[in-house]
């Protein structure tokens, strides 16, 4: 799925089949489900999850709860904005996510 398609099927009422559970916790975050998202991210470990984490506190204004997020995703607390950060955890997510699914057998 490109990021164009993401950005599209935040005009459905459910989250495409198929997603990863960081990129369901983006869409939900998008759609304006913060708590939803946030349950996702909470079950999950890793980088990715750290940072989609560290986005959401920051989003919630608990910058001390997204520093220690950030430092736990390996990633500097983010300055740009909340919409820009969104895009580029979404890009990435989606790129990783089509990387794995290349290298299957």
């Amino acid at each position: 799925m490109e990021l164009a398609d993401f950005r599209d099927s935040l005009s459905r009422t459910a989250p495409p089949d198929g997603l990863d559970s960081l990129l369901r916790a983006l869409w939900h975050d998008a759609k304006g489900n913060w708590n939803l998202a946030h349950e996702i991210v909470q079950r999950e470990e890793g980088r990715g999850a750290a940072w989609v984490h560290a986005y959401l506190h920051r989003k919630e204004g608990d910058l001390s709860n997204a520093g220690y997020w950030y430092r736990h995703a390996g990633k500097s607390v983010c300055k740009t904005s909340l919409e820009e950060e969104w895009e580029a955890m979404a890009a990435a997510l989606l790129q990783a996510v089509s990387r794995s699914q290349s290298d299957r057998p």
